[in-house]
């Protein structure tokens, strides 16, 4: 199931990978020549289920026709237009779609195009917010250790995954984090939201009184920890995050480019949680990653604060050449109308109770210590090899591989995240190359 490069170019390391040993790669190369519905085709035509839903994305499924109609016919037509001081009707259909799904009170997007751009957004957003109300000594801004924003400068300095930020310096001055929500001793193998957990967000008390709330601007959380392991919130955790930054005028950001678009049985985790944020940011799902897109959706309160000024003047002088491309927008039209005709989000829930049923039937499996779910996510953990921290994981990771199923390694974790569209037998699937998997690993 893996292929020479020798028969796609002679100069392999002109793609510097991302995220990849480059050099063991493309010594052992693994190319994907195709997809369908929950599967990859391997250049020798092998299928492979998709436990990872690309990379939390792919949520209706690989090359669904009604979105590639969409590409296609607007790729006919117009293929780009600046939306500085343009624009085309895509782009406004799309937004107010956007609005129409999401949680009441998050009225406003701004299109990006990706994840990263999206939370960098949002964070400057913030920024400007609190400036434009004239408390410009709000600067500081409060992510949460094992929280992962993406890898722009602003998203890295929030995000609490040290290897991420290791190598690049000190990064954006004025970046506080709250502690991260796993504790495997109190909560392992909870099913959906743990029980413990909740007074952590107290933290962020404890900060308001060491920095006063005056000099902080917004707290940013993924609603579930999706990259460092798929961490659920306790039980009453983000509701009281939510008290807190309410009381002293915090503006609370929701990261959902992982959990938006139907993966929590739902719209969105704020809806799922029933807690609604400042801020949502989004990306993957929204055009079932078939386009580069993403988005930043605001509160009234928010947007209006920047319209307060002379109508002959830009509001925010913030955006990139690409924000609401065409195809992009195309793209997310047809994926949210996908998911309303197909019932994606419902299915989602639906389906979610054979998921945790097959997930933590993994208990007791060889070298496991945890498993976490909620909505069609999971992950296991397993206890690292002395000497040898997420060996397990890779080694189970390639052995599930060889028996067509892909899953995701990340330290000592598997991650999955399947499209919307599994099925039941598909699921149990997954969970059963993992099993065997596991009989076979040191």
């Amino acid at each position: 199931m893996s292929s020479s490069l020798s028969t796609v170019t002679n100069k392999p390391d002109a793609f510097w990978m991302p995220f990849t040993a480059n050099r063991r790669f493309k010594d052992n190369p693994r190319l994907f020549t195709g997809a369908e519905g929950n599967y990859y085709l391997t250049s020798d035509g092998t299928r492979i289920l998709d436990g990872m839903a690309g990379l939390w994305c792919v949520n209706a499924g690989h090359g669904h026709p009604r979105i590639q109609e969409a590409i296609k016919a607007q790729a006919d037509g117009l293929d780009f237009v600046s939306s500085f001081n343009m624009g085309h009707p895509l782009a406004f259909q799309l937004a107010a779609r956007i609005t129409e799904i999401l949680p009441a009170g998050l009225d406003h997007v701004f299109f990006t195009n990706s994840g990263s751009e999206s939370v960098d957004t949002a964070l400057k957003i913030a920024l400007a917010y609190h400036r434009q109300r004239g408390e410009a000594t709000r600067t500081k801004l409060v992510g949460r250790a094992r929280g992962y924003h993406g890898m722009g400068f602003g998203g890295l300095s929030v995000s609490g995954i040290s290897r991420h930020r290791r190598d690049f310096g000190p990064l954006m001055g004025g970046t506080m984090h709250l502690p991260h929500t796993l504790n495997i001793e109190q909560n392992a193998f909870s099913r959906g939201q743990p029980a413990w957990g909740a007074h952590l967000a107290d933290e962020l008390e404890r900060l308001v009184q060491i920095h006063d709330a005056s000099t902080i601007a917004a707290v940013i959380v993924e609603p579930v920890a999706g990259s460092t392991g798929v961490l659920p919130p306790p039980q009453g955790y983000l509701q009281r995050l939510r008290e807190i930054c309410t009381r002293h005028g915090i503006l609370l950001i929701f990261d959902e480019v992982i959990s938006g678009f139907g993966r929590m049985g739902a719209s969105c985790a704020a809806e799922a949680f029933g807690v609604l944020p400042d801020m949502i940011t989004t990306a993957k799902g929204l055009t079932n990653g078939a386009v580069p897109m993403g988005a930043t959706i605001v509160s009234p309160q928010i947007y209006n604060a920047f319209m307060d000024g002379p109508d002959t003047g830009i509001e925010l002088f913030h955006g990139y050449t690409y924000s609401a491309h065409p195809l992009a927008c195309a793209a997310g039209l047809a994926t949210l109308a996908v998911y309303e005709e197909e019932g994606l989000f419902q299915r989602a829930a639906e389906i979610a109770k054979h998921w945790e049923e097959a997930a933590h039937s993994l208990k007791g499996a060889p070298h496991v210590i945890d498993v976490r779910n909620y909505g069609l996510v999971a992950a296991v953990e397993f206890s690292p090899r002395p000497g040898a921290a997420g060996v397990r994981a890779s080694e189970c990771a390639e052995l599930c591989y060889q028996q067509g199923v892909l899953v995701r390694p990340g330290a000592d974790l598997i991650v999955l995240s399947p499209p919307l569209t599994i099925e039941k037998t598909e699921i149990d699937r997954i969970f059963d190359s993992i099993r065997k998997s596991l009989d076979k690993v040191a």
